[in-house]
């Protein structure tokens, strides 16, 4: 099999080098046109049975043949037409070439006064031939191309790959690629045209500025992948190069970073790019000695550990030199995919995990009691908002009693800090899962507030951090875009026009950290999110990269607004309703406060309501104590009519 491969291989580029050089098919488009008009007029003279067109007609008819020719075929840039992406319009090129020749040869025999009454047949007949012969060749060209470049599509064992940019980390990969089974690295691609047919590692760079640009190279190189060697670069290329790729079927790849390849075992395995390196930003800066100068040699309990946000957490928490982690949850499997992950990983780092509901106070006591943490970072929660507007009462008993069990429990033992995780849906919410987490906020708020204010005895610090929605977490839209891809569509969403703001878990987390860092009291952090993302773009862009077309490959559907469900989510971070901080991307919110008693009763009753299965009362009294929550396509709106 490797021999037959090598001479398919040899074959193939024979073919390429000899037969498909720029040069070479001018020379041959040029030959053979004017072998055609020479056996045209030997035929003439045969079938006149005279000599009258041979002699001195004979040459200078060949003369102008070939002079013509040569002018036409470079006029018209026939010869630079690619041959795998030949068209019926680049064949009617060679129509008119052909028929351009033959009016010439026909001004030209009259202008030199060589006419006879058969000059008209012969001209005919010379530019039905040439165009015959010239769209022959090419479709003969186009045929075997296609069967040696079939040969060795079925046979061969490499990727070549183009590597996008120059830069260290571009040309770093070139040694990881001379022992790959899988990839070839056969040049560089850039923007610059003064790199152009330079050479870098033994490698040709080579230009593009469009689609047509880029197609040559491939043709030239024979590659069928991208290797970019940073998402950033990608990113820079997401409606440029990366729907070239998209057009051509070209793979687009992203090379491992070096922790990857650390953590592989040096290893070099690309990836497939996929929407979250398009939609993600340049790496955020945090002051890491001040994250491990608060974390280092402390126990950390991290609430719904098992979750997308709290195994990320959990992650990085393990990267700052910490005494031990505590990880409480109550999904049983997830919590066992993660302690073995961090046994994998972390093999030297002290954890414990705990199955656990942050409902059961007695659970939680008995935690806080044997680990006696310093620091809590509660990330328990249920999120789904169209969930949660079919079970009220199970937000209110997780979101609000729960958090509020762990901030008594962080009282009664002295915890340092307790960081809970919010969301931008608590900002003006139209759910209840926003409202639920808003009235969590608030009673922890509260309770720091009355603290420092001597009202409450206690020392910890409460930071709440708001975010939205975290690519790729468990349950959100991109995994649930990827599974409809897979299974062949239809890619379902909501509404046209509906955009959210997107940010990388690792990101959201790094952010977290940072603020219960630069926390100087009971406050409410909310992140910058950059820009929205409208989720029609989003599914669209997947369904590209995936290599289909979208409404055609796989079709996009729209749904509706679900219930709770908003159309434009709020923008947490802006001059009017935040403080600035030491980040850049952190900026602290301005909202109401509340007094504690008030906010311990509401969270008593709101409690007994939902024990009590009470929906309509439940609701009521989360809409007077938050009036901003207003429902949206809900079945909770009748309440706001009422109040109305």
């Amino acid at each position: 099999m490797p021999n037959k491969y090598k001479i398919i291989k040899q074959l193939l580029q024979r073919f390429q080098d000899r037969y498909l050089n720029r040069k070479l098919i001018f020379v041959m488009d040029v030959a053979l046109s004017t072998l055609v008009s020479v056996l045209i007029i030997l035929l003439s003279n045969l079938f006149a049975n005279s000599n009258t067109y041979s002699g001195r007609f004979f040459w200078i008819y060949v003369a102008m043949a070939f002079v013509l020719s040569g002018f036409l075929v470079y006029f018209s840039k026939c010869y630079r037409i690619i041959i795998r992406h030949l068209q019926v319009k680049d064949l009617l090129s060679f129509a008119l070439v052909s028929l351009a020749k033959g009016i010439l040869l026909a001004v030209g025999i009259w202008a030199l006064r060589l006419w006879t009454p058969y000059i008209p047949i012969i001209v005919t007949l010379d530019f039905l031939a040439t165009a015959l012969v010239l769209i022959a060749v090419r479709l003969n060209m186009i045929l075997v191309y296609d069967r040696l470049n079939s040969s060795i599509r079925n046979s061969k064992r490499l990727t070549k790959v183009l590597l996008y940019g120059i830069s260290n980390k571009s040309v770093a990969i070139i040694p990881r690629l001379k022992n790959s089974q899988h990839y070839q690295a056969v040049g560089f691609l850039v923007r610059d045209k003064s790199l152009n047919d330079i050479k870098i590692e033994g490698k040709d760079v080579y230009s593009f500025a469009n689609d047509s640009e880029f197609s040559a190279i491939l043709d030239k190189t024979g590659a069928n992948g991208v290797m970019f060697a940073v998402d950033t670069d990608a990113r820079e290329e997401n409606h440029g190069l990366l729907d070239y790729c998209s057009e051509h079927n070209v793979k687009t790849l992203i090379a491992p970073s070096f922790d990857e390849i650390k953590a592989g075992k040096n290893v070099f395995r690309p990836r497939d790019i996929k929407i979250e390196d398009l939609l993600g930003r340049e790496e955020i800066k945090i002051d890491m000695d001040a994250v491990k100068a608060m974390l280092g040699g402390k126990t950390i309990l991290v609430t719904g550990a098992a979750g997308s946000i709290g195994s990320e957490i959990v992650r990085q928490l393990a990267k700052q030199n910490v005494r031990q982690i505590i990880l409480y949850d109550n999904a049983e499997t997830p919590l066992h995919n993660l302690r073995l992950e961090l046994e994998g990983d972390y093999p030297q780092l002290d954890f414990t995990p705990v199955i656990g509901d942050v409902r059961e106070a007695a659970r939680l006591d008995y935690v806080f009691r044997r680990f006696q943490p310093q620091i809590v970072f509660h990330a328990a929660a249920y999120k789904h908002v169209p969930l949660m507007e079919e079970n009220p009462c199970e937000a209110i008993l997780v979101n609000l009693m729960g958090s509020r069990n762990v901030a008594d429990k962080c009282i009664e033992y002295g915890i340092e800090k307790m960081v809970m995780l919010s969301t931008d849906k608590a900002v003006n919410p139209t759910n209840i899962m926003g409202c639920s987490k808003r009235l969590a906020e608030i009673y922890t708020q509260s309770l720091g507030l009355a603290i420092e204010k001597g009202r409450r005895k206690g020392k910890t610090t409460f930071i709440t951090t708001r975010f939205g929605n975290v690519l790729g977490s468990n349950g959100s839209v991109i995994p649930r875009f990827r599974e409809q891809i897979a299974e062949g569509g239809p890619v379902t969403v909501t509404h046209p026009d509906i955009n959210r703001f997107f940010m990388s878990i690792p990101e959201a987390c790094r952010l977290v950290m940072e603020a219960a860092t630069i926390a100087t009291g009971t406050q409410v952090f909310v992140f910058d999110m950059g820009e929205p993302v409208k989720i029609d773009t989003l599914a669209r862009r997947m369904i590209t990269l995936a290599g289909y077309v979208p409404d055609r490959d796989i079709k996009v559907e729209y749904t509706g607004l679900r219930p709770g469900e908003k159309l434009y989510e709020e923008l947490l971070a802006n001059e009017e309703n935040t403080i600035k901080t030491q980040h850049q991307r952190i900026r602290i919110a301005k909202v109401r406060e509340y007094n504690y008693d008030d906010a311990a009763m509401v969270a008593d009753r709101l409690t007994q309501l939902a024990r009590e299965v009470n929906i309509p009362e439940m609701v009521k009294m989360m809409k007077s104590v938050v009036p901003e929550y207003i429902s949206n396509n809900s079945r909770f709106e009748e309440y706001d009519k009422k109040d109305k």
